[in-house]
């Protein structure tokens, strides 16, 4: 699991056919900017935890889901390490 901030959302008109209507958020985990499959309406600003493999593609929706990285929670309360 990760940390991450939600950036801003990610808008893809044209997509496969595996991939839904699922929601993308643009997400910082460091100094790396990622794409992640939104399962729980993270908006922007807020700090999630993100799940990765496997674990991203059932999260998501199915094993078969093409996710590496899926946002499962929003941390209600955190200060981050300066």
């Amino acid at each position: 699991m990760k940390i991450c901030q939600v950036l801003k959302p990610l808008v893809s008109t044209n997509r496969i056919s595996g991939f839904e209507h699922k929601h993308l958020q643009v997400v910082l985990d460091g100094s790396s900017k990622m794409v992640a499959v939104d399962a729980v309406g993270a908006m922007p600003g807020d700090w999630v935890i993100c799940v990765g493999s496997s674990a991203a593609r059932e999260a998501a929706g199915s094993k078969e889901y093409p996710s590496d990285l899926t946002i499962v929670g929003i941390i209600d309360n955190w200060q981050p390490e300066t």
